[in-house]
């Protein structure tokens, strides 16, 4: 079903926009699906076969363009429960109407230490159900990475200071990841 979705949707767009927005529908698939789920809907093409595991072109692209290690080097990373250097961390989703709302916001949540860092991505459209009308509009979205206990001051703080009525606050959790990102992200964040 998703696959026959995927394939209906890619003739309403040229490839051009479907190659300007695969780092971005790569990265919510791969936080919300993972790579396994995210190759198997998309259609097959030469160029995003070799963005795939199962792929066996993936782990030589990898490595000769995306490293700057070695092949036989390893990336040293960490699970969330494993270190006592880190804390539960979360990755939170909240949409904005547009870049003004989005840098006021972002900087009010750094600011109060609810948060280590905020992105802020452009080009969004939301479709969406609104009282009983649907609804198509420009959005960017925060991404903004944080400790997990405090996910409720957060969610207040955007409730607080978000012009929508019902602003979305989504989180997931970070289940691993570098041990000094995770570690820079304890120390600034409030406890």
């Amino acid at each position: 079903m998703a696959s026959s979705l995927f394939f209906r949707a890619s003739n309403l767009v040229s490839s051009a926009t479907i190659r300007r927005h695969i780092p971005l529908l790569g990265a919510f698939c791969v936080l919300g699906l993972g790579f396994p789920s995210l190759c198997s809907i998309l259609p097959s093409s030469s160029y995003l076969k070799t963005s795939c595991p199962q792929s066996p072109h993936f782990v030589h692209i990898e490595r000769s363009k995306f490293s700057t290690q070695s092949a036989d080097k390893t990336v040293q990373a960490v699970k969330m429960e494993g270190n006592s250097n880190t804390v539960p961390s979360i990755v939170v989703y909240v949409t904005v109407p547009n870049r003004e709302a989005g840098r006021k916001l972002a900087g009010s949540i750094v600011k109060e230490k609810l948060a280590a860092c905020v992105n802020i991505v452009p080009g969004l459209e939301s479709v969406y159900l609104w009282e009983g009308k649907i609804n198509s509009d420009p959005e960017e979205m925060l991404i903004i990475k944080t400790r997990q206990s405090l996910l409720e001051a957060l969610t207040e703080h955007v409730k607080a200071n978000h012009e929508y009525d019902v602003p979305e606050v989504i989180a997931l959790p970070i289940t691993g990841g570098s041990p000094q990102y995770l570690e820079w992200l304890k120390n600034s964040t409030r406890d």
